[in-house]
């Protein structure tokens, strides 16, 4: 008997979450492959900070990926994988110019890392090589898309309830709209300014 209500309370638990999770999706005009589409934090809900590790690669005297999404709480390892010393600095956190960092200059096969707990975009730079530059994208919830290369998205198991959902892309284009989710939602952007 106990056995019996032990799954039928892992199946109502299953199902509970799966009833209250939706999906958003639609598309971002002026934007192809690589938009970033997240949802914003909402008030009264709480995010477990992830503890996921990311890497940026200074190779070829660029940033490889040039754009990074990563959920608040992530750590981000700088590497080093070129054939001279590079710089890693960023001016602001989401245009907060108090969140600003200096990593140092490293040489060849060696690697920093960095725990961002503040979301917003991240320009990252290198002070040697200013042709050099990259930006990671720092959500406050792990609700996130990457926009495909005709412009759409879809994030799913979203919760049921209202938020704001923000589009973004480089160059500091971004636009934010609210959403309500039951079950399934539509959410267009436009970033061809």
């Amino acid at each position: 008997m106990r056995r019996i209500l032990v799954i039928l309370s892992a199946l109502l638990t299953a199902f509970s979450l799966t009833a209250f999770a939706g999906t958003i999706e639609g598309r971002v005009s002026g934007a192809k492959k690589g938009a970033v589409v997240y949802v914003d934090a909402a008030a009264g809900q709480t995010y477990h900070l992830s503890d996921r590790h990311f890497a940026m690669d200074q190779k070829g005297m660029q940033f490889q990926p040039h754009e990074l999404v990563v959920p608040l709480g992530s750590t981000v390892t700088f590497e080093n994988d070129d054939v001279t010393a590079h710089n890693v600095m960023w001016p602001s956190i989401g245009g907060d110019k108090k969140l600003g960092h200096n990593l140092g200059t490293f040489p060849p096969s060696h690697s920093v890392s960095f725990t961002f707990d503040h979301p917003g975009v991240v320009p990252v730079l290198c002070n040697i090589h200013p042709e050099m530059a990259a930006y990671i994208v720092v959500t406050p919830t792990p609700y996130t898309a990457t926009t495909k290369a005709d412009g759409s998205y879809r994030i799913d198991n979203v919760p049921d309830g209202s938020y704001k959902v923000t589009a973004w892309r480089a160059l500091d284009q971004k636009e934010t709209k609210p959403v309500t989710v039951t079950g399934a939602a539509t959410l267009n952007f436009n970033l061809a300014r």
